[in-house]
């Protein structure tokens, strides 16, 4: 049985946007699949606009996350259910996508791996657990830590963001819920007022969709201002497999002019680095004299090109 005070901060759940029931779906169980499709993309189409409501705070959390991590700073997602998977998902894709470390973008979801794929009960309700994932992890002043909270009031990620505040590291809140009890003491709180879900309750829909949207410009922006991109080319990617060899080649194609033969020889002669074999191509250098001037530039092509 819950104590008083349980009983009176769940009875606030019910008053939270996301919890509210959308009267025009109210006959969502007779619509034939043609309506419901139409009701799902009707839906789905106001998240984008929710998220545009937000984006000079997106901004201000962006900024203050590139210079931390620019100091040695990780990015560190941490979330329970749904938001707890997407952070997990996003964190994940970083590496092949822009060659960062298992280190330097952390994820943590309430009730460890298992959660990823099963429902671990009681998992998000542990605020001390929230705090224990960061004091294992070493957590530092030069960290960021993004909480993600459907609702904004998870214990799990409200225990970790009040210990990264208490620590000083950077604290970012992403919930879909206004005036959120997490974002009150948190240095860039980021509330999506995405709405009541057409299933109500079920934050997986316009809410997790939100969350996504905001993970993705966070980490792609994040590793753009970190030097991980030449224009809109990602020439940070991991060569692991045959498709993103042929990747690889083409992104040297289009950076730099040359044919296929020529591209594929210099990713070979470079190790499998884009951003070297490029600099060899453009530049006429070997791979250690590339390599060499990339490091100088601070591993960005635009910068490498430029130096005299």
């Amino acid at each position: 049985m819950t104590n008083g005070t349980e009983d009176a901060s769940l009875g606030h759940l019910g008053q939270l946007r996301t919890e509210q029931v959308d009267a025009k779906f109210h006959l969502l169980d007779v619509m034939s699949v043609s309506e419901l499709l139409q009701a799902m993309n009707e839906s789905d189409s106001e998240v984008p606009k929710a998220v545009a409501l937000v984006l000079p705070n997106i901004e201000r959390a962006i900024d203050a996350i590139v210079d931390r991590m620019l100091q040695g700073g990780r990015l560190i997602y941490i979330g329970a259910g749904t938001s707890g998977r997407l952070g997990v998902l996003d964190a994940a894709e970083c590496g092949p996508t822009f060659s960062v470390t298992e280190e330097q973008v952390i994820a943590f979801i309430a009730g460890g791996d298992r959660a990823l794929k099963h429902a671990v009960e009681g998992a998000e309700d542990d605020f001390a657990a929230g705090e224990q994932e960061l004091v294992h992890a070493n957590l530092t002043t030069k960290d960021c830590v993004v909480g993600i909270a459907a609702s904004g009031r998870t214990p799990y990620v409200m225990g970790a963001l009040a210990y990264a505040k208490k620590l000083g590291a950077l604290t970012i809140g992403l919930t879909s819920n206004p005036n959120s009890e997490m974002s009150k003491d948190i240095d860039h709180p980021i509330e999506v007022d995405s709405g009541p879900e057409l299933l109500a309750g079920s934050t997986r829909l316009k809410s997790g969709t939100a969350q996504k949207l905001v993970l993705n410009m966070i980490s792609t922006i994040t590793m753009v201002r970190l030097g991980k991109t030449f224009g809109n080319l990602m020439v940070d990617l991991q060569v692991t497999n045959e498709k993103l060899q042929d990747r690889a080649i083409r992104i040297i194609e289009k950076a730099t002019g040359a044919t296929r033969s020529e591209a594929k020889k210099a990713l070979l002669d470079s190790g499998n680095e884009v951003k070297v074999a490029i600099l060899m191509l453009l530049l006429s250098l070997d791979a250690s004299a590339a390599r060499d001037r990339l490091h100088s530039a601070s591993n960005r092509v635009r910068q490498a090109l430029a130096t005299e």
